[in-house]
């Protein structure tokens, strides 16, 4: 039940993007379409509260309950920089808004970027750590945790991998291969961008 409650939140969460940013942009209805992208977090707490009742109820913690921990965490982490992202996709395409800002590509803004990632990554990692501390807590000593124990294991190593990969990008900083561009250059190009 619970795997299937996580697709059907997942699901939920494009339905409701989708949704909510065609009335904002297609129906111009920005407030409806905003009350709609507001719903979002309704399925994280829904999933939360139907995880923590099944444990109750005498379930077996298991690595479905450590999955929606860890989707809980990236839902908290990364739902608002997707819901952001695909946002500015949308507002460029279907409402003539300014096309959206692209990452830097080269040297330490690159890196900086990239921290900034791992960051989400952490907290993503910290937030289910904490879920499935207070599942193992909640199904005390007599139950069976280990599968809880490797959730948390697998999203410390999860946030490790991502911090050894962000660091890369500032020990070893992409170069801009058309060379740094003077103030009056950038500024010309930043004006085409944007026409």
């Amino acid at each position: 039940m619970v795997v299937t409650l996580i697709i059907v939140c997942e699901v939920g969460f494009w339905v409701l993007l989708v949704a909510g940013l065609a009335l904002r942009y297609l129906a111009r209805m920005p407030r409806t379409g905003a009350a709609v992208l507001l719903m979002e977090p309704l399925l994280e707490l829904i999933l939360l509260v139907v995880t923590a009742i099944d444990l109750k109820n005498g379930a077996t913690a298991d690595w479905k309950h450590g999955l929606a921990a860890v989707y809980i965490g990236y839902t908290v982490a990364y739902g608002h920089y997707t819901i952001a992202w695909v946002d500015g996709h949308f507002a460029h395409r279907f409402a003539g808004g300014p096309p959206p800002v692209k990452p830097p590509r080269y040297g330490l803004a690159r890196a900086a970027h990239e921290g900034k990632l791992w960051l989400r990554t952490v907290l993503m990692a910290a937030v289910a750590s904490g879920l499935l501390q207070l599942a193992i807590w909640y199904v005390g000593e007599g139950g069976d945790t280990a599968s809880l124990r490797g959730w948390q294991f697998t999203t410390g190593r999860m946030a490790a991998i991502h911090g050894l990969i962000a660091l890369t990008y500032l020990l070893w900083q992409k170069k801009d291969p058309g060379g740094p561009a003077s103030p009056g250059t950038r500024d010309r190009a930043q004006e085409k961008s944007l026409r």
